[in-house]
C-alpha cells in the first residue's frame, strides 16, 4: 500500500526544502524527494558555493592592493586554485548538512529518488539519477526510496540547469558551465565568458580576481541587460578597469575546440568576425526549467516555455498539484522561490490573508567586484510605463565611510513617482550594495514616500547614508553632494 502524506514536495532547492519546513509547521504531514543532495543547485552549485569562492576572490584582490591601505605584505599573495575549491565545497557541505538536521528537526520524511507523477495526487518514485556529489554527505542507509507515494497536495519544486546553445554545447572540458568553473582541477590562463548575466559576470569578475585573462561577449548593447543602464554602464567601465575585455552586441557563432583550447568565432552585430582563443569558454545564457521526465505531459499540465504555468498562489491546471521556484518561470532566484513556497503551502492550508507576490518588488544582486543590486522598475521602465519621475544620485566618491574602506567607486539611483513620492525603484552599484538594497525592498513593501525617506535617520558613518542622499538628490536636497 502507497505511503500517504498530506503535502508531497519534489525537489530540495531552497524553494522545496524552505516550503517542507513551513508545511510541517503548519501540521501538515509532509515529505520532501530529492534525486541527487539536499539544498538543490543554490546550496550545492550556486548561490552559496560561488560566494565562497567570490569571497576568496575579494580577499586576494585587498591583498594586492594592501599597499593603499599603508600595509606591506612579505612575500607575494597567490591563489591555490584547490585551496580556494575546498574552502568553497566544505562551505556547501556545511550548509548541506544543515538542510538535514532541518528535515529531521521539522519531522519531514525525505524521500531518496527521481520522482514521477503517475496519476493526480500520486508519485513514482524510482532510482537516484546520479549519486550524491559530496562524499562527505552521502545517502543516510535504511530511510525512503523507491516506491509509490500519494499525497493530497503535490509540490513540483524541481528548479532549472544551465541552457545550452546549438552547436556550443557544454562538454565539461573544453566548453564549461557553472559545475565545471566552480571546481576548476587547474586554473585556466585564459577564459571567454558567453553571457554577462548574473551567473556570467560573477564568474568572470572571479577569475579575473585569480589573473586569468578573461573576455565577455554579451548579445545585448549592456551587460547586466535586467539592469539599469547608468548602473550597467559604471559597472562596464570599473570591470574594464580592473583588466576585463567585454564585447557588446555580438555573439558567439561558432566555439572551434583544440587539444586542450577553444577559439571562440564572437560575431558583432555589423556581421564582423573575430576569433579569439582561450584555455576555456564558460556557457553561461541562462537557465531552463526541468520540466522533462516528471509526468506532465500525461496529466496535461500546462507549460509554457520551458517552465509550468502557475497562478499567483503556486496552482497548475491539475487540482491538486503546484509548482514554485525555477521550474514555474522567472525571475528564477532562489529568495523568490522561498517566498513562492511559503505562499503556496499558506493558501493550502488556509491561512487567512495570503496574497499573490508582487514580482516587481523581488530583489537582483550580483556579486561582482563591483557588486550590483537592484529593485524595481528602471529608469527606462518608469518612463516606458508614462510615469512622471524624479531621479536621484548619489556618489560613493562623496561617502566617508567609502572612502575610509578605499572603496570610493559607486553609485545609488533611485527612481520616484513625482505625483505620488511612491518609491517605484531603486539601483546601486559599488561595496556591499547586495547588503544595502534590503531597506529599499522593505520601504517599498511599506509603501514608504519619499519624504518617510527623508525623515529617517542613517546611522552615521555608514554606506547606508548615501541611499537617503539619494532620495534628497531626486528632490533637490541633497546635503553632502
Amino acid at each position: 500500500m502507497a505511503q500517504s502524506y498530506d503535502v508531497i514536495i519534489i525537489g530540495s532547492g531552497p524553494g522545496g526544502y524552505v516550503t517542507a519546513i513551513r508545511s510541517a509547521q503548519l501540521g501538515l504531514k509532509t515529505a520532501i524527494v530529492e534525486r541527487e543532495h539536499l539544498g538543490g543547485i543554490c546550496l550545492n552549485w550556486g548561490c552559496i558555493p560561488t560566494k565562497a569562492l567570490l569571497r576568496s576572490a575579494e580577499i586576494l584582490d585587498h591583498a594586492h592592493h594592501a599597499k593603499s591601505y599603508g600595509l606591506t605584505l612579505n612575500g607575494t599573495m597567490t591563489a591555490d586554485v584547490k585551496d580556494v575549491v575546498a574552502r568553497s565545497r566544505g562551505v556547501s557541505a556545511r550548509l548541506n548538512g544543515g538542510v538535514a538536521f532541518l528535515m529531521k528537526k521539522n519531522k519531514i520524511d525525505v524521500i531518496w529518488g527521481e520522482a514521477k507523477l503517475s496519476k493526480p495526487g500520486e508519485i513514482v518514485v524510482g532510482k537516484m539519477s546520479k549519486p550524491v556529489v559530496e562524499p562527505q554527505n552521502p545517502v543516510p542507509k535504511g530511510v525512503l526510496g523507491e516506491g509509490t507515494y500519494t499525497a493530497k497536495h503535490i509540490i513540483v519544486a524541481t528548479g532549472a540547469r544551465p541552457r545550452a546553445l546549438p552547436g556550443i554545447e557544454p562538454d565539461g572540458k573544453l566548453i564549461w558551465t557553472y559545475f565545471e568553473a566552480m571546481k576548476p582541477d587547474f586554473m585556466p590562463k585564459s577564459l571567454v565568458v558567453m553571457g554577462s548575466g548574473a551567473i556570467g559576470i560573477e564568474f568572470a569578475s572571479f577569475y579575473r580576481s585569480m589573473g586569468v585573462d578573461v573576455t565577455v561577449v554579451e548579445l545585448m548593447p549592456n551587460i547586466m541587460p535586467v539592469e539599469d543602464v547608468e548602473i550597467s554602464t559604471f559597472a562596464r567601465k570599473q570591470l574594464e578597469k580592473r583588466g576585463m575585455k567585454i564585447i557588446t552586441e555580438a555573439k558567439v557563432s561558432k566555439v572551434e575546440k583544440g587539444a586542450n583550447s577553444i577559439t571562440a568565432h564572437v560575431e558583432t552585430k555589423d556581421g564582423k568576425v573575430q576569433q579569439i582563443t582561450a584555455d576555456r569558454l564558460i556557457s553561461a545564457v541562462g537557465v531552463q526549467g526541468n520540466i522533462e521526465n516528471l509526468g506532465l505531459e500525461a496529466l496535461a499540465v500546462k507549460t509554457d516555455r520551458g517552465c509550468i504555468v502557475i497562478d499567483g498562489y503556486g496552482k497548475t491546471n491539475i487540482p491538486g498539484l503546484y509548482a514554485i521556484g525555477d521550474v514555474a518561470g522567472p525571475p528564477m532566484l532562489a529568495h523568490k522561490a522561498e517566498h513562492e513556497g511559503v505562499i503556496c503551502i499558506e493558501k493550502i492550508a488556509g491561512v487567512p490573508g495570503v496574497h499573490p507576490m508582487d514580482k516587481a518588488k523581488i530583489p537582483g544582486c550580483t556579486y561582482c567586484n563591483p557588486q550590483v543590486a537592484s529593485v524595481g522598475l528602471t529608469e527606462a521602465k518608469a518612463k516606458e510605463q508614462g510615469r512622471d519621475i524624479r531621479v536621484g544620485r548619489y556618489s560613493f566618491a562623496a561617502n566617508g565611510k567609502a572612502i575610509a574602506l578605499g572603496e570610493d567607486q559607486g553609485m545609488i539611483k533611485t527612481i520616484f513617482d513625482k505625483k505620488t513620492g511612491e518609491l517605484l525603484g531603486a539601483h546601486m552599484v559599488g561595496a556591499e550594495v547586495t547588503e544595502l538594497i534590503q531597506g529599499f525592498v522593505v520601504a517599498m513593501n511599506l509603501e514608504t514616500t519619499e519624504e518617510e525617506l527623508m525623515h529617517t535617520i542613517f546611522p552615521h558613518p555608514t554606506l547606508s547614508e548615501m541611499m537617503k542622499e539619494s532620495v534628497l538628490d531626486a528632490y533637490g536636497k541633497v546635503l553632502n553632494a
